[in-house]
């Protein structure tokens, strides 16, 4: 990488935070620190930290801090640490700082993880091994059966969520999200919110959900077995109906039938939706018989949060090229989500 380039990346102020890990007592505390940034894009960034022999990473809001990004910083610290000691995958939580005097925003410090995303071309022998892309499949649900079983009152995140009602306000939420940003008529999206209200599930098993729960959002252990080194990028976690985080899985899984070659991912040799269902029901013990529902709800909401974003770009108040994409998926969304609710079998509830 050139020097132009490297100048350009995000930095930190390594003295300020030296002095504040000393003060907290954290690992390697008495060694240089150094710090290099490894990723960010319009929300976060993340810099890799070590002090000795001591390895650790560090996530906060772009130097320029959105509205509530602070706050969303401190919920993620909350739920990766109350995720300490349970069987679900994640980067440990060692840290939080709320002082925005430090480094120009609140942050956190978790462990290191030596994994890979399984975005782009895998890495060898994975690209290589339908028979290990098919049990990276498998492995993706299983972060979330794992997820939605852990007693979410008992890590402590009582108030965390508003389990009461969640599915009952989804329609009314993201059509709010909406409005404050509309500029353009999305064919489908209404028929789609209608359909949601007429079959809203009765009841449901409350539970941690991620909130963006896909391959993008996981890290893999390096080596010769596929298995889930940790979930990762928590800021639209809740408590919730665990099953939306599957559907957001499905909602854009491409079954073997179908193009299995485009997106962020290559399918090929991975199960197929029924499969996937099939095992979180079996490793979950949650119905899936309501799936068709929270399809369409992944979807409507998934239209809703890219246009938010996407209405952005066009009015010129981000300045990150990739939104542009966004309009054309938004619309894909919005005709999917109608398109499942005028073809599915579920009887409505309301």
């Amino acid at each position: 990488m050139d020097a132009s380039k490297r100048n350009l990346q995000p930095t930190i102020d390594t003295t300020a935070l030296t002095r504040w890990m000393d003060s907290q007592k954290l690992p390697g505390s008495g060694s240089p620190l150094s710090a290099h940034y490894i990723s960010g894009g319009a929300s976060n960034e993340i810099f890799a930290l070590e002090r000795g022999d001591v390895r650790l990473a560090l996530r906060k809001p772009p130097a320029k801090v959105p509205a509530g990004r602070n706050e969303t910083m401190l919920r993620e610290y909350r739920v990766i640490h109350a995720l300490n000691g349970t069987d679900v995958p994640h980067p440990e939580a060692i840290a939080v700082c709320d002082d925005t005097s430090i480094l120009g925003s609140c942050f956190y410090i978790m462990a290191h993880v030596d994994g890979f995303t399984p975005m782009g071309d895998l890495p060898l022998p994975f690209c290589n091994s339908a028979a290990l892309r098919s049990a990276m499949a498998y492995q993706l649900v299983d972060g979330i059966a794992r997820l939605g079983q852990v007693d979410w009152r008992a890590v402590g995140l009582e108030g965390f969520g508003k389990p009461n009602g969640f599915l009952d306000r989804q329609v009314d939420r993201w059509f709010a999200h909406l409005e404050k940003i509309k500029f353009r008529e999305l064919p489908g999206l209404e028929e789609a919110g209608a359909w949601l209200r007429r079959h809203t599930p009765e009841h449901f098993t409350p539970g941690i959900i991620h909130g963006d729960y896909q391959f993008a959002n996981v890290m893999f252990h390096r080596g010769n077995k596929a298995q889930l080194a940790a979930i990762v990028d928590w800021e639209m976690a809740t408590v919730g109906d665990p099953l939306l985080d599957l559907a957001w899985i499905l909602m854009t899984w491409p079954n073997p039938d179908e193009d299995r070659s485009t997106g962020y991912v290559d399918f090929t040799g991975m199960p197929s939706r029924e499969e996937l269902m099939h095992y979180y029901a079996a490793h979950s013990g949650l119905p899936i018989e309501n799936i068709d529902y929270y399809i369409v709800l992944a979807r409507f909401k998934m239209a809703c949060v890219l246009e938010a974003g996407y209405a952005r770009y066009v009015k010129g108040g981000a300045d990150n090229p990739k939104m542009a994409m966004f309009g054309d998926v938004v619309l894909d969304m919005a005709k999917k989500a109608q398109q499942l609710a005028n073809s599915s079998p579920l009887k409505p509830t309301h």
